[in-house]
């Protein structure tokens, strides 16, 4: 058995595990020792992720800026709702998934709820609520538990693999070795660039680490890459270690009666729908790279999906948008973290980053490129589950994985992969392998794609 499987020990009448008598009490309750892992593994893990996610202290807040929620308020309500969120993911479900509010649902709540449509932050907030209690209704009857597990294999392999291939992209993207091109959309930076050079340098550095087996290869790879961006004066010290939080100014700003305006359904459904899969395709891609499926399932599904509907819950509250987990979860478990442990870590890290702000914000993106470069190749490794020598197989794990790098959404890529799938299920005569729920699934993604067509 390799050290990437979960394994969940068998249980006496005591309800503890037969091997672990006399273990501590955090190895009994996490099953560190069944899981193969150690309190050490599990917080350099836990490092890891914070390190590589910490970009979200920052760029969340400057997004909701610009519709109008102030920069403070958002920044404390970013830092509590991941640090709630991923809390319920390390102590109710034990999986070393982080969470935070999702960069494509911060996005759509500034530009196209507010900016657009002109709708106050404060309303947006409220419909927000609204979608983590719906989302808390539908983890409570399961329904999301079977949209996750109904997936096909080949799917859930390809959406793993387009991830990686999608994080490799946004890693080369923050070092700059690839930039916007005219004539080819993308093309190769300059390596006159000093984050180009420091990125390269970083990248040698963890791979030389990674191949010598050196534990915490990727984030000693993060660190020295930001300390050399430091020496070389491409980016600047922490100017302070500590900052106050001011929640004050998104704290219960919701606007509860405006949210119940009729129109604003299209907007609860869209934060529901874009959530929803993209959150599904990020558990399937970490729990397919750390070897947390079990015969196609992740063991525990309800619990995984009762953590982003607290956060999302949690964080409307306090004045943010949707919170879901987060692909970069990878770089942990490819340091080691195998259980929810190393969530505590990365809570206890975000909490103290209402108070740091400035310090856990210092790591430039450059320094966490390599760490994303190659957390995407160890991720890539699942094309080799899916069945390419079967075209019905081969089609749609094959747009699936194109398509998310490509469109630059999780959640498209797994949409296109599974309409395709059901029309070459259907073109080829096995329509007995489409499950009821694959058939609901895919009628709704085509009513996605008719009214965006309309809409647009």
């Amino acid at each position: 058995m390799s050290d990437a499987e979960i394994v969940i020990a068998p249980e006496n009448k005591s309800g503890a595990p037969n091997h672990v008598h006399g273990k501590s009490l955090i190895d009994r309750y996490f099953k560190l020792t069944a899981n193969h892992t150690t309190v050490r593994q599990e917080m350099l893990g836990g490092l890891t992720t914070f390190v590589t996610m910490a970009y979200i202290v920052v760029v969340n807040p400057k997004i909701l800026a610009d519709a109008g929620v102030p920069v403070e308020g958002a920044l404390f309500a970013t830092c509590i709702s991941a640090a709630v969120a991923t809390l319920v993911m390390g102590l109710y479900a034990n999986y070393p998934i982080a969470l935070a509010p999702g960069m494509s649902l911060n996005a759509y709540f500034t530009y196209t709820v507010c900016l657009t449509m002109h709708i106050p932050w404060q309303t947006a907030l409220a419909v927000v609520f609204f979608s983590g209690v719906l989302f808390l209704v539908l983890t409570a009857t399961r329904v999301r538990e079977q949209i996750v597990n109904g997936i096909p294999d080949c799917l859930k392999h390809s959406t793993a693999a387009g991830i990686g291939i999608f994080i490799a992209f946004i890693g080369m993207r923050n070092a700059k070795l690839v930039v916007a091109s005219n004539a080819t959309f993308i093309g190769l930076g300059s390596f006159s660039d000093k984050e180009v050079q420091t990125a390269c340098l970083g990248l040698a550095l963890t791979i030389i680490l990674m191949v010598r087996r050196v534990h915490g290869a990727i984030l000693v790879g993060i660190l020295a890459t930001a300390l050399l961006g430091f020496l070389r004066h491409i980016s600047q010290w922490p100017t302070a270690i500590f900052s106050m939080p001011h929640p004050s100014s998104t704290f219960l700003k919701l606007d509860f009666r405006g949210a119940t305006h009729l129109g604003l359904l299209e907007i609860l459904f869209a934060f529901l729908f874009v959530d929803l899969f993209d959150n599904v395709g990020t558990l399937v891609g970490v729990c397919e790279q750390g070897g947390f499926m079990r015969e196609g399932k992740i063991p525990r599904v309800g619990r995984v999906l009762t953590a982003d509907a607290v956060g999302t819950i949690f964080g409307s509250l306090t004045g943010t948008s949707s919170v879901t987990s987060y692909i970069e979860s990878a770089a942990g478990v490819a340091a080691g973290a195998r259980t929810g442990l190393s969530n505590v870590a990365v809570a206890v890290l975000f909490l103290l980053a209402t108070f740091c702000a400035p310090l856990a914000t210092a790591v430039p993106s450059y320094a966490t490129a390599p760490a994303l470069i190659l957390v995407g190749v160890l991720m890539s490794q699942s094309i080799g589950h899916v069945q390419w020598g079967e075209f019905t197989e081969a089609l749609p794990a094959f747009i699936t994985m194109v398509a998310t790098p490509l469109t630059f959404s999780i959640a498209t890529g797994l949409s296109l992969g599974l309409i395709s799938y059901t029309l070459i299920k259907v073109a080829s005569g096995k329509i007995r392998e489409i499950s009821p729920l694959i058939w609901i699934l895919t009628v709704l993604f085509i009513l996605r794609y008719v009214y965006l067509a309309t809409a647009a």
